[in-house]
């Protein structure tokens, strides 16, 4: 069982940054590929980052790329997502969410066995 707290989120102006972290407990974290999701109203969730077990793998949705940066802190139980030149259009929840089912980073929702809560991130133009 993994349990997902995320926290960061905020207003912002297009162009600034934000910092989302997602702290994890359970003693399994490192054993969980850790995926970031977003859903605007109206929208799907969507797939915008994830990462392996280890840290040494990232995914990116093309809309983020080179945007975003996704890492981890396994000593931490933590992920996080950096991103950078937000757009108005970035404005959404997001949500942290974990799999426990491995090794391979999957860009599908219904991959992932926990979730968070989500944090709202808006982006003022």
């Amino acid at each position: 069982q993994v349990q997902l707290v995320e926290s960061g989120g905020g207003l912002v102006q297009a162009g600034g940054s934000l910092r989302l972290s997602c702290a994890a407990s359970g003693r399994t974290f490192s054993r969980h590929v850790m995926g970031w999701f977003r859903q605007a109203p109206g929208k799907e969730r969507e797939f915008i980052a994830g990462i392996n077990w280890g840290g040494g793998r990232t995914d990116y949705a093309n809309s983020v790329k080179g945007r975003f940066t996704i890492s981890r802190d396994n000593a931490k139980n933590t992920v996080y997502l950096q991103m950078n030149s937000l757009k108005p259009e970035d404005t959404a929840v997001y949500y942290c969410a974990a799999d426990g089912n491995g090794p391979y980073i999957s860009r599908s929702y219904s991959d992932y066995d926990y979730w968070g809560q989500g944090t709202q991130v808006t982006v003022s133009s």
